[in-house]
């Protein structure tokens, strides 16, 4: 089934910038089966792994992330681009494949000590990733795992991820 799932997602050729194959996950969550395998394949991961909260990063991670938290009973904690969450955060910059950018997670967003499930569709370079696993450490969290849907190896984002494991349910060599 994972051949399968793979092949429910398209590739965008030169998005968001020339040059970019995007992998577009909205014909996998549009397939109600392919949503559901895919979401299954992560509860039946974390199931016994006791996680207090799953921190999903906008915008995409959002959509597994609510609902492995719904699966799994526990919270969902929501890392957002600058300027969009309403109350006191933390922030950090972070280098992506094509530029920049700022993250934030709520200052109140868990206690200290709980166990995080760090949650996104897609691990490309790393640097959203690295810069969430900083945010959740700033909070004292403690990192079961970093997971995805979709890996791009060839982009060798898991090599920057230190200390942290790293799961991917599908994986792209190129």
């Amino acid at each position: 089934m994972i051949n399968t799932l793979k092949q429910k997602i398209r590739s965008v050729n030169d998005f968001p910038k020339k040059g970019i194959v995007f992998l577009d996950i909205t014909t996998l969550i549009g397939d109600k089966d392919a949503f559901k395998f895919a979401v299954d394949e992560l509860v039946n991961r974390y199931k016994d792994k006791n996680i207090d909260y799953i921190v999903s990063m906008e915008s995409r991670g959002f959509i597994f992330g609510a609902a492995l938290a719904y699966a799994l009973g526990c919270g969902l904690v929501p890392v957002r681009k600058k300027g969009k969450l309403p109350a006191k955060t933390y922030s950090t910059e972070y280098e992506l494949e094509y530029g920049t950018d700022t993250l934030e997670i709520h200052k109140d967003a868990f206690e200290k000590g709980k166990r995080v499930l760090i949650l996104d569709d897609l691990l490309a370079t790393g640097g959203t990733t690295c810069a969430v696993i900083d945010l959740v450490k700033i909070l004292g969290g403690e990192i079961v795992e970093a997971s995805f849907v979709i890996e791009l190896e060839f982009l060798k984002g898991r090599e920057k991820i230190k200390d942290v494991p790293v799961f991917s349910l599908l994986k792209y060599d190129k």
